[in-house]
C-alpha cells in the first residue's frame, strides 16, 4: 500500500468534551423529593399563615377604616322599663373588599366617660362590605341599666355635642374563602347634643286673672330647639318656674315629643300673680316693655301614666331661662299698664318739698 493510501491520524474526526444539557427534566427527576417538600410547606405553612393571620387583619382594618354615620335616631313607646328604638345609619368602605359582614349584637356607650357602661344594647342585623351600605335597626330595647341611660341623657342634654360609641363582636366571610373570622366592630360618633334647650322661646297667648278648671291661668306657644338628630318621645313634662330666684309656679308641657328641629307646642302654666306684677313694675322690666327673665327647671315626665325617672333627672340638672313678653299680653288680656314703680308706687321720682 502507498504511502497516499495510508490514513491520516490528524484527520480523524472529532468528539465534542461538554456534556450535554438536559433541562429540568433530568434535575427535577433526581430531585423531585425536594419539590415535593417545598411543595407541602408552602401548603402546610404559609397558606393557613395568610388564611389564618393576614386575611383576618386585612378584613379588621377595612373594617376599622369604615365610616360610620348616624343619620337619625328615634325613640318611641318609652316605658320605665323600656322603649322602641329606631336607629338609621349609613356605613361607607372603600369597597375593595369583598366580604359579609354576620349580624350582632352592639353595646353603645359614652366615649368620654369612665368605667365605660353600656346604655343601650342593639341586634345589628348582617351587612357587607360594599361602599355604601344603609342600616336600619328598629326594636324593642329593654333598659338593663337605668343609671347609664339616665347619664346618657343628661349629657346629651347638658352638651352642644357628645361621642357615643358602638361596639361588638362579630365574623366577617370573605368572598372565596369559606371560613369566618372573629373581628370586632368599633365606631365612635360625633353627636350634636340638647345644649340645655338653649334659643327655646316662649310666645303668650292668654294670661288670666282667674284660673281654669286645670288651675292654669297662662297659656302660651313654646318653640323649643332640638340640634340633634334625635327624636324622643316624653310625653308630660312638669316644669319649676322661677322668676328673678323665686319660685313662681308650675309649667306644662303635654303629650311632648321631642324632634329634630325646631318643635312648636302648646304650653299651659300656674303663675302667681303678685310676684309678675311686682317685677312688671320695677326697673328694668317696666322701661324695656314688661319682658321678664323667666328660668324652667325640669321636674318630672310622665307617659301613658308611668313616671319616667332617667328624663326627669336629666332635666333637673340644668335650668334654662327665657325672655318672655309678658306685660303685653297682660295689657291685652287684663287692659292694664303697670307703670314704674308698681300700680300704686308712683313714679319712682321724688316729690317734690
Amino acid at each position: 500500500m502507498s504511502d497516499a493510501e495510508k490514513p491520516n491520524a490528524t484527520q480523524a474526526e472529532a468528539t465534542s468534551t461538554k456534556p450535554r444539557r438536559r433541562g429540568c427534566l433530568g434535575h427535577c427527576a433526581r430531585f423531585w423529593w425536594a419539590y415535593l417538600i417545598a411543595l407541602i410547606v408552602v401548603i402546610v405553612v404559609v397558606v393557613p399563615v395568610i388564611l389564618l393571620v393576614a386575611v383576618p387583619k386585612i378584613a379588621q382594618k377595612k373594617l376599622d377604616e369604615a365610616e360610620l354615620t348616624l343619620d337619625g335616631l328615634t325613640v318611641t313607646q318609652t316605658t320605665p322599663t323600656q322603649m322602641l328604638m329606631s336607629l338609621n345609619s349609613t356605613i361607607r368602605t372603600d369597597g375593595s373588599v369583598h366580604a359579609n359582614i354576620a349580624g350582632f349584637e352592639g353595646i353603645m356607650y359614652l366615649e368620654d366617660l369612665e368605667p365605660r357602661t353600656p346604655f343601650a344594647r342593639i341586634q345589628f342585623p348582617p351587612t357587607t362590605a360594599a361602599a355604601l351600605q344603609t342600616v336600619n335597626v328598629t326594636q324593642t330595647l329593654t333598659i338593663h341599666d337605668v343609671a347609664a341611660l339616665t347619664t346618657f341623657n343628661t349629657w346629651l342634654a347638658n352638651n352642644e355635642t357628645v361621642r357615643v360609641t358602638v361596639e361588638g363582636d362579630t365574623t366577617v366571610r370573605v368572598r372565596g374563602i369559606a371560613r369566618n373570622y372573629g373581628v370586632t366592630f368599633k365606631k365612635t360618633l360625633t353627636l350634636a347634643g340638647l345644649n340645655k334647650l338653649a334659643g327655646t322661646r316662649v310666645e303668650p297667648t292668654l294670661i288670666s286673672l282667674t284660673p281654669d278648671a286645670n288651675g292654669n291661668n297662662f297659656r302660651a306657644t313654646v318653640y323649643i330647639p332640638n340640634p340633634s338628630v334625635v327624636s324622643i318621645e316624653l310625653g308630660n313634662i312638669t316644669f319649676r318656674n322661677y322668676l328673678l330666684g323665686q319660685e313662681v309656679g308650675t309649667i306644662f308641657l303635654d303629650n311632648l315629643t321631642l324632634r329634630p328641629g325646631t318643635n312648636v307646642h302648646p304650653m299651659r302654666a300656674t303663675i302667681e300673680n303678685g310676684p309678675v306684677i311686682a317685677a312688671l313694675g320695677s326697673k328694668p322690666f317696666c322701661e324695656e316693655g314688661g319682658v321678664l327673665p323667666f328660668e324652667f327647671s325640669g321636674e318630672s315626665v310622665v307617659n301613658n301614666g308611668e313616671p319616667l325617672p332617667y328624663f326627669a333627672d336629666a332635666l333637673k340638672t340644668f335650668n334654662q331661662t327665657t325672655e318672655i313678653p309678658i306685660g303685653a299680653q297682660v295689657k291685652k288680656d287684663l287692659d292694664v299698664t303697670i307703670p314704674c314703680g308698681g300700680l300704686g308706687g308712683g313714679n319712682n321720682e321724688e316729690e317734690e318739698d
